[in-house]
């Protein structure tokens, strides 16, 4: 398949100026080579839109987010979770020092700090911080937050039906990622085939999994941002040299209105001349009149005309912003920001 051979030499693929048929086919393609089991081993198809005519698919790592199960893989790791609150992680600690979080009947509260430290003892010996969580909205939650490579996650438990009166419903607690994505898993229960802490490893692997995709975003968003930046830099490099040729055309208007303003005056006055060659019956008072008549316009004529010294090359002043939005063809003066912005 001609997409796929080019995102395995490529490693993305961009298109541009797509109307919405192109954009649907190209879909259709991308879901064809997930249905047929086209996609590189290891790797998974992701498409984003760049703008509201153009598209973009990329290989990104791992398994496609729809085939990641909420159960953990039979062959998965366990993640340990001890039966003693002691040497508690300094979140989960104060989490558990705090009467205002997680308030839920005590044998819950228990299990819950139980797994949050579970969770946060093996972030933290995968090399990932853990902090106390800013985002619990609720008195009856509480977590904390694991960041990888920058991205923060935030983990919260809460007893899932509190108004139950079924001992039963009443003990089950969910655990729960924040930064909700469509088609992402991001809610656990406890089930009658498993509890909650045999889904650990897959909590954490998908907090990996959100993290890997939010450096793609980031990555992809950085790189927009540096083409935006080129094109908009091409832009005022050609804004500029337009908006100093406008200049230059001014002056050359300028001093050709002046020359041909003196063009017509000179030959008015060699006009007047002949015309004084040929007095007739004026008397000299009238003579004497028009002769310093015709030597004062003269004498304006040189003054004003550009061409009595060889004219200099102009040096042109910085453009104005509105000079150059003259010519930017809707990006804006001011930086590479969303073109037609300010």
């Amino acid at each position: 398949m001609d997409l796929v051979e080019r995102l395995v030499a490529e490693g993305r693929v961009c298109f541009t100026d797509l109307d919405d048929d192109e954009v649907a086919e190209w879909r259709r393609a991308v879901d064809f080579a997930k249905r047929h089991g086209l996609e590189p081993q290891g790797k998974r198809i992701e498409k984003a839109r760049i703008g509201a005519r153009g598209l973009e698919m990329f290989l990104a790592e791992g398994p496609h987010p729809n085939a990641r199960s909420r159960r953990p893989e039979a062959d998965a790791s366990v993640v340990p979770v001890t039966t003693r609150l002691s040497s508690l992680h300094p979140a989960v600690a104060a989490l558990r020092d705090d009467d205002g979080q997680l308030v839920v009947p005590p044998v819950l509260r228990r299990r819950s700090l139980l797994l949050l430290q579970a969770l946060a003892a093996e972030a933290v010996r995968r090399g990932y911080e853990v902090k106390q969580s800013r985002s619990c909205y609720s008195r009856r939650e509480g977590g904390v937050d694991v960041v990888v490579g920058g991205f923060a996650c935030a983990v919260s438990v809460r007893q899932e039906f509190p108004q139950s009166t079924n001992a039963e419903r009443s003990a089950r607690i969910v655990v729960e990622l924040d930064h909700g994505r469509s088609g992402r898993p991001g809610r656990w229960r406890d089930r009658k085939s498993r509890a909650l802490e045999d889904a650990l490893e897959v909590i954490l692997g998908e907090v990996e999994a959100r993290a890997t995709e939010d450096a793609q975003r980031r990555e992809h968003e950085q790189r927009v941002m540096a083409e935006r930046e080129v094109g908009w830099r091409a832009a005022m490099e050609e804004a500029r040299k337009r908006a100093v040729q406008d200049q230059l055309a001014e002056v050359l208007r300028e001093e050709a209105g002046r020359w041909q303003e003196a063009a017509v005056l000179g030959a008015y006055c060699d006009a007047l001349e002949r015309r004084l060659a040929q007095p007739g019956d004026v008397d000299e008072t009238t003579l004497g009149s028009a002769r310093r008549w015709l030597e004062w316009a003269r004498e304006f004529v040189r003054a004003i005309d550009p061409l009595n010294r060889l004219p200099e090359m102009p040096t042109p002043r910085e453009p104005t912003s509105d000079e150059l939005k003259a010519h930017l063809k809707g990006w804006s003066p001011y930086g590479p920001g969303p073109r037609g912005g300010q």
